[in-house]
């Protein structure tokens, strides 16, 4: 007798699994259905606020910040580009107006590449692809500039964000600051460009050598600045282009 209550609640058991298994399969069916209800209405509900606002979107550079913070908080970003943002590059379309900014960048970093070495503080950048779109009262923002960089990267060309000092400026050459390079462009900044061996040596108390030798590996290596040899002052100075600022 005990044998067959035993077998017996054994196949209650089993039962009871394969209707709780059951339950369970058809409540994430449910769940699923359900979740797929309301995605389609909140698509439906951002379509038509991203249609209704378009132009503001496109030509508004506060409205356009706002509203991408908005969808940074809920996960979507329409800026993404035509395989990434998807329907939201095509809805707004942001995709071709992101890529032909995208194209002023890379004008605007390779015209004064000779003059900065590729490296150009962001602000500059705004301003003169501003000037070249003919939106001088702010039509762009370095927020604007920053997710255009992003979606030069895949070129392998050197096109990135770096911040010196609290100051970001885009690199647009394939290769990496030094330590020594990072301290020298700090200094120029706070002299309006301007950098001598001696600044160096009793700010950071590098040697002669270490200094003469960075500043010159930035003068003939990477051509990131110039050389004054009959300054006024010391004889001898150093101009960082990308720490000036230039009025063009």
């Amino acid at each position: 007798m005990r044998r067959g209550v035993g077998l017996a609640a054994f196949d209650l058991q089993e039962q009871s699994k394969r209707s709780f298994a059951q339950l369970s399969s058809e409540l994430s069916k449910a769940q699923v259905q359900n979740l797929h209800s309301q995605l389609d209405h909140f698509r439906t509900a951002l379509a038509h606020f991203a249609s209704t606002h378009r132009e503001s979107i496109r030509n508004d550079p506060s409205f356009r910040y706002a509203f991408q913070q908005m969808c940074s908080s809920i996960g979507v970003d329409p800026l993404a580009g035509p395989k990434k943002g998807g329907w939201w590059a095509e809805l707004l379309g942001l995709s071709d107006w992101q890529y032909e900014l995208g194209v002023q960048i890379v004008d605007v970093c390779v015209s004064t590449r000779e003059r900065n070495g590729g490296l150009i503080q962001i602000s500059e950048l705004v301003r003169l692809v501003s000037r070249l779109r003919g939106m001088a009262d702010g039509g762009i923002t370095e927020e604007d500039v920053i997710r255009s960089i992003k979606t030069l990267q895949p070129l392998g060309a050197g096109y990135q964000v770096v911040e010196i000092d609290g100051v970001k400026m885009v690199r647009s050459v394939v290769k990496a600051l030094d330590e020594d390079q990072t301290v020298i462009l700090g200094t120029a900044r706070e002299q309006g460009g301007r950098v001598i061996e001696d600044d160096l040596i009793l700010q950071n108390a590098w040697t002669r050598e270490r200094a003469r030798a960075a500043l010159e590996n930035m003068l003939l290596r990477d051509g990131m600045c110039w050389l004054d040899a009959q300054d006024e002052q010391t004889g001898r100075a150093y101009w960082v282009p990308s720490a000036m600022q230039w009025e063009i």
